[in-house]
C-alpha cells in the first residue's frame, strides 16, 4: 500500500509530506485548496506526463516521491526482480520535472525511463477521476471495464497477438495473389536477364582486375623501356653500372681494411648491396619477359570491359555488384516459379491462424458473456445502494461477423441502464440526468475495481452530484472496499468523510504575495469541526457542531 507521499514545488504546493494508513482515507477542504492537485501529484509520480508549467513559480524543479510497502505483493515483487529494481519489500518511486521541461524518473534510486515507471505504477495504484462519467459512454472504455472486471485482459492480449499474426499472413497472401497477374511477364523478363548474367559469368573483382590489366597493356611500351633502362643502370651497361661500381668500392675498402680493421663491417654492407642489386636485376628481367604487348589481348580486355559496363548500366548498378544482382534475380525467379506452392503454404497458414484466432476469440466471448452477467448483477445491486432502487444495468454483447473481427475479439460491448422501474434500458450516452450518470459512474468504478488486484484505489470526487442518504451509501461502499485494500478519496461530502479511518484537511494559505497549499491530519475534535464546515458552510453554529459530532459517532457505531 501507499505509505508516504512527498511533493515539492508543484503548482501551489510548496512542500507537503503525507503519511498514509491502511483502510479508508479522505482528503477534504475548500474548493480550490489543492485536493485534486495531490491526486495529480500521485499520477505524476506514477508515470503520467507532465510539463514545465507544473513547476511552482520561482522554483527550479518540482519533485515527487511515493513510498509503497510491497512486501505482500507477489506480482509487484516479481516485476521489480525481473527488472533488477527490487529492494527488500520496499518500493520508492521518484519523479523530477525541471523548469526547463526535462523530466527524470527513479525506482528505488535507479534512473529509469518514464514508460517503466508507468508500467510499475499501474500495478500499485488505480486513480478514478471525477470526470470519468464523461468517457464512460465510449464503447472502448466499456469494453475495457468489462474485461478488467472479468480478469480477461491477458487473454484479450493473446487474442490480439493471434489476430495480428493472422492479418499479417493474410496480407502476404493477398500480395502474392495481386502479383499473380504479372507473374508470367515478370518470369519471362527474369529468365532473359538471368541468361544474360549467366553468360557474362563475372565476379565481383573482375572489373577492377581488367581495368588494371588494361592500364598495363596500354602502357606496355613504356614499361619495357623503363625496365631496360633500369637493367642498364643496375648491371647491363658496359660502364658505370651499379654492380660494377659496388664491386670497385668493395675492392678499395678491402685494401684499406688491412690498415684499419674498423672498415671491415662496411665490406659486409657492400656485399649485401651487391646481392640486392643482383636480386633486383633478376626480378626486373622476369618482369620484362612477362610484359604482354599482344594487341589481341588488349582488344579482348576492352571488349570485356565494355560488356560489363553495358550490363551494369542496364541494371543501374556498378560492375562489381552484378554477381549480387544475379543472386537477387535468381531468388525472385525461384520465388515466382514456386509461387503456386508458396500460395498453398500461405493459404494453409492463413487458415490455421484464422482458426486459432476464432477459437481464442470465441473463448473470450464466452468468458465475456459470463463476466457480463456477474458485472450487470453487481452494478444493479450497487445502483440500489446508491439511491437508484428498481434501476437495472445490463451489458449488451453483440457478436461480430468474421469480416468485422478486431484485435480485441468478435464482440461489441455496450452498457445499458434503466434508472427507474418500468423504463427500457438505454445506452449510457442517452441518460439525461447528470446525477444519475455520476452515480452510475461511481457504481461501475467501484464494481470494476473488485476485479482488480491493485492494492490502492484513489477516488477523486467521484461522489460529485449526489447527496443526502445516497452520499452515505457511497461512503459505506468506499468503506467496504477499504476493508480489503487501501482507499484514498477526495470528497466534498460529510457523509463520506465521516466514515474514513484517516482524515486530512487541505487548505490554501496566502500572505498576500504568494499562495501555498497546507495539509493537516485531523484528530477527533478537528474532524468534528471539518464535518461541521462541510455541513454548514460559512457560519458554523453549535447545532451544526452537534450534528457533525453525531454523524461521526454514528459512523463509528455502525462500523462497530
Amino acid at each position: 500500500m501507499l505509505m508516504n507521499l512527498q511533493v515539492r514545488d508543484f503548482a501551489i504546493v510548496e512542500k507537503i509530506d503525507i503519511e498514509f494508513a491502511a483502510g479508508m482515507t479522505v482528503l477534504t477542504g475548500e474548493t480550490g485548496a489543492g485536493k485534486s492537485i495531490l491526486v495529480d501529484a500521485l499520477g505524476l509520480v506514477l508515470g503520467e506526463r507532465g510539463s514545465a508549467q507544473l513547476v511552482r513559480d520561482g522554483a527550479k524543479r518540482a519533485e515527487f516521491s511515493a513510498e509503497f510497502d510491497v512486501s505482500a505483493l507477489a506480482l509487484v515483487n516479481r516485476w521489480l526482480d525481473e527488472n533488477a529494481l527490487d529492494l527488500d519489500g520496499d518500493c520508492l518511486l521518484r519523479r523530477v520535472i525541471s523548469a526547463d521541461g526535462r523530466s527524470r524518473a527513479f525506482i528505488n534510486g535507479n534512473a529509469v525511463p518514464l514508460s517503466q515507471l508507468k508500467s510499475l505504477g499501474e500495478l500499485l495504484l488505480d486513480i478514478h477521476g471525477q470526470h470519468f462519467h464523461q468517457s464512460l459512454a465510449r464503447r472502448p472504455i466499456q469494453r475495457d471495464l468489462l474485461d478488467h472486471y472479468g480478469g480477461l485482459l491477458e487473454q484479450r492480449a493473446q487474442t490480439a497477438t493471434q489476430y495480428s499474426s493472422w492479418v499479417a499472413v493474410a496480407e502476404r497472401l493477398q500480395s502474392l495473389l495481386d502479383a499473380e497477374a504479372d507473374r508470367s511477364s515478370r518470369l519471362d523478363l527474369l529468365t532473359f536477364q538471368l541468361q544474360e548474367l549467366e553468360s557474362l559469368n563475372t565476379s565481383e573483382d573482375e572489373s577492377d582486375e581488367l581495368n588494371a590489366e588494361r592500364t598495363k597493356l596500354n602502357n606496355s611500351g613504356r614499361l619495357a623501356e623503363g625496365v631496360t633502362a633500369a637493367l642498364n643502370a643496375l648491371m647491363d651497361s658496359e660502364t658505370n653500372n651499379a654492380n660494377g661500381l659496388i664491386a670497385e668500392a668493395n675492392r678499395s675498402i678491402s685494401s684499406l681494411a688491412e690498415f684499419d680493421s674498423s672498415l671491415e663491417p662496411l665490406l659486409e654492407v657492400l656485399d649485401s648491396a651487391s646481392i640486392q642489386v643482383s636480386e633486383a636485376t633478376e626480378s626486373l628481367r622476369r618482369y620484362g619477359d612477362d610484359i604482354n604487348m599482344d594487341p589481341q589481348r588488349r582488344d579482348w580486355v576492352e571488349e570485356r570491359l565494355d560488356a560489363l559496363q553495358a550490363i551494369a548500366r542496364k541494371h543501374r548498378v556498378a560492375p562489381g555488384e552484378l554477381p549480387s544482382l544475379h543472386a537477387r534475380l535468381r531468388d525472385e525467379h525461384d520465388e515466382l516459379t514456386n509461387s503456386a506452392e508458396q500460395g498453398r503454404e500461405l493459404e494453409a497458414q492463413v487458415s490455421a491462424l484464422r482458426k486459432a484466432f476464432i477459437t481464442s476469440a470465441s473463448s473470450l466471448s464466452a468468458k465475456r458473456a459470463k463476466a457480463a452477467k456477474a458485472f450487470a448483477a453487481a452494478v444493479t445491486d450497487a445502483m440500489s445502494g446508491l439511491g437508484m432502487p428498481g434501476g437495472t444495468f445490463e451489458v449488451a454483447l453483440s457478436r461480430l461477423d468474421e469480416e468485422s473481427a478486431r484485435p480485441w475479439g468478435m464482440d461489441d460491448v455496450e452498457f445499458l441502464i434503466s434508472a427507474n422501474p418500468g423504463q427500457k434500458p438505454q445506452p449510457l450516452a442517452k441518460i439525461a440526468s447528470g446525477g444519475e450518470l455520476s452515480r452510475m459512474s461511481l457504481a461501475i468504478q467501484v464494481i470494476a475495481s473488485d476485479g482488480s488486484e491493485i492494492p490502492t484505489m484513489v477516488f477523486d470526487e467521484v461522489d460529485s452530484g449526489v447527496g443526502g442518504g445516497v452520499a452515505e451509501m457511497v461512503g459505506r461502499r468506499l468503506q467496504e472496499i477499504g476493508e480489503n485494500r487501501q482507499v484514498l478519496s477526495v470528497t466534498h461530502l460529510p457523509q463520506v468523510a465521516s466514515l474514513a479511518d484517516q482524515h486530512f484537511r487541505i487548505s490554501k494559505v496566502t500572505d498576500g504575495k504568494s499562495t501555498r497549499t497546507g495539509l493537516q491530519v485531523l484528530g477527533k475534535n478537528e474532524r468534528i469541526e471539518e464535518l461541521a464546515r462541510m455541513l454548514g458552510g460559512v457560519e458554523i453554529t453549535q447545532k451544526t457542531l452537534e450534528h457533525a459530532a453525531e454523524m461521526l459517532a454514528g459512523a463509528r457505531r455502525k462500523r462497530a
